[in-house]
């Protein structure tokens, strides 16, 4: 029985030890009996050969005398593939690099024909992040055209005609597609902690962390104030000016309506009076227990008290101007698969990978996944109910299968979440031997959470997103909500630190090092666990959260989570322009 799709045909080479040429697939594909020329070529390819190439193929097909089937009369590729057209799962929604004039930006959103109930769902761009007075302003100008629609037989490389394959004038290394040569490619992973946790739990361990954090963001806020210990701030005389660099210790509002916050240093602690007339309500209202903020003021006439004049964030400068690759290249960015879930939603997977074996996906060669591969086991209540998959190692064993639909020569990064078989004090490190075995899949690369990825010159942060429900938990809705979790992801960039309060439901875990410092500001902030997708930019930084491949459990019902499924982000890396295709 014939084989589906190209994803199908690069899964069956995979489960029997084999990468394959984009060539070699499409031709296996385009075979009158693909089973038969998979196991043709298999049989011929020589012992040593670890990659399955366009000769390979053509020279088993020939030895079998079997030809490949060739175009039909319109040109369409015999095999069709979901996702390269409008009409189909895989329509678009583009966001557009914003054009920026007089500080504000704009945002295009490209989406498929109104009556594509594959976009017709689609969330859409908030018009403004006039959330807090330091976002940037973007406006979405929602237009309608037709994805355009490739045409596998002559979008593909000039040797993937069946009816000229045997042409021994052809050479299927010159007639590859040259973007998707590998030695383009340039991938670095930074802040990987995978191997190196140090921590025991001791108290000693949590002042180390919490110190390395101060020192480090402090730096970032030393050149916006005229720093003074609290120490030294205590000893000064009533009416004089200060400020003070600290982590917040403690927020709260007074009976006539004004703020307390207590800040601490490596010295000690001191009180700062916000007053209810000093329009700064709005920043306190962002402030989250634990995170580092500069505070300036004059102090009480017995020098008791800082009263506050402005309050600063570390923040992401204005000024900051995002990388980007020197060639047209993609990736994409996708989270929260939950394989082993009775509600993964494998038709969308299977889509997904046949999209990416198309033409149109050629410019694809990176897939970075924020976390969450399985579902998991013991979660959350009752979740055993809602598994199709109950033994751990079987979910990731389901999940490497999966894996193995996309192209073999795609660069995988991936990050643990909450449901994985990691701890769940965050850092999380990569996962144990045991379990990397079971998804040595395509070299894939797995690394910490959080870690950040250099794709050709973009620097990307991935992280799973635990403390987003933190964030949304204690901030105003309007400035962070599940609807928009992109807005949280704002508030996570201002703050410069991706799990900032300490104690509740972020499990934060002791290392030499507070890994979840944001030190460097990255280009691209990516995000999943909220099942919710949303993108939009802050100080030139692209904050997505990648929504997932789940659709709606009991449980979330019971939580009112109404998961937005299906979608792949594909990231421009040379523009930051992004497309929003949808697969389920």
């Amino acid at each position: 029985m014939p084989l589906e799709s190209n994803a199908r045909i690069a899964k069956a080479l995979a489960e029997r030890g084999y990468n394959a040429e984009r060539e070699a697939v499409t031709l296996l594909a385009g075979a009158t009996d693909p089973t038969a020329a998979i196991a043709a070529t298999v049989d011929r390819a020589p012992d040593e050969a670890l990659r399955i190439t366009a000769d390979h193929v053509r020279e088993a097909i020939d030895h079998t005398d079997k030809s490949a089937a060739p175009p039909d009369e319109t040109g369409q590729s015999p095999v069709e593939t979901k996702g390269s057209s409008a009409t189909e799962p895989g329509a678009t929604e583009t966001v557009a690099d914003p054009v920026t004039t007089d500080g504000a930006s704009a945002m295009d959103v490209d989406t498929g024909a109104a009556s594509d109930p594959a976009t017709a769902d689609a969330p859409t761009v908030d018009p403004t992040t006039t959330d807090s007075p330091t976002a940037d302003p973007a406006t979405a100008d929602p237009a309608t055209t037709d994805s355009p629609t490739a045409d596998p037989a002559t979008a593909d490389s000039p040797t993937a005609d069946p009816t000229t394959a045997d042409s021994p004038t052809v050479d299927s290394a010159t007639a590859a597609d040259p973007s998707r040569d590998l030695d383009l490619r340039d991938l670095e992973v930074g802040n990987d902690m995978t191997g190196r946790s140090t921590g025991t739990g001791e108290y000693s361990d949590f002042v180390t962390t919490f110190r390395d954090r101060y020192e480090r963001l402090s730096k970032v806020l030393r050149g916006r104030v005229n720093h003074r210990p609290a120490e030294a701030i205590a000893n000064m005389p009533g009416g004089s000016d200060a400020a003070m660099i600290g982590l917040v210790n403690d927020v709260r509002s007074t009976k006539s309506g004004h703020w307390l916050v207590e800040l601490e240093d490596t010295t000690g602690t001191f009180p700062a009076l916000v007053m209810k007339d000093k329009g700064l309500a709005d920043v306190v209202d962002e402030i989250l227990l634990d995170e580092c903020v500069a505070v300036e003021g004059t102090l009480a006439d017995d020098a008791g008290i800082l009263f506050a004049d402005s309050l600063h964030f570390p923040d992401v400068p204005r000024t900051h101007n995002p990388g980007g690759a020197d060639r047209h290249v993609q990736a994409a960015l996708i989270s929260d698969v939950h394989v082993g879930s009775d509600e993964f939603m494998a038709d969308a997977w299977h889509s997904f990978a046949d999209w990416l074996h198309t033409p149109e996906a050629d410019p694809v060669e990176y897939i970075l996944l924020a976390g969450d591969m399985v579902e998991g086991v013991g979660v959350y209540p009752d979740q055993d109910e809602e598994l199709d998959i109950v033994d751990i190692y079987e979910q990731y064993e389901a999940f490497a299968e999966h894996l193995k639909e996309v192209p073999a020569d795609t660069e995988i990064v991936m990050i643990p979440g909450n449901h994985d078989a990691v701890r769940l004090a965050e850092p999380q490190p990569g996962f144990n031997d045991e379990i990397r075995a079971i998804m040595d899949v395509h070299d894939a690369r797995i690394v910490s959470n959080p870690a950040t990825v250099s794709v050709e010159g973009v620097e990307v942060l991935m992280y799973h997103g635990v403390s987003l429900d933190e964030v949304i938990a204690e901030l105003p809705e309007e400035k962070a909500s599940y609807d928009e979790p992109h807005k949280a992801m704002y508030q996570l960039l201002k703050k410069r630190h991706v799990a900032p309060q300490f104690g509740g439901h972020t499990r934060v875990a002791p290392e030499e090092r507070d890994y979840l410092v944001i030190e460097d500001v990255p280009d691209v902030f990516h995000t999943g666990h909220v099942h919710k997708l949303g993108w939009g930019k802050y100080h030139n930084v692209l904050a997505v959260n990648s929504g997932c491949w789940q659709a709606q459990t009991d449980f979330q019902k019971s939580v009112n989570i109404d998961p937005d499924a299906g979608y792949a982000p594909i990231l421009d890396l040379d523009t930051l322009d992004m497309t929003v295709r949808k697969f389920s």
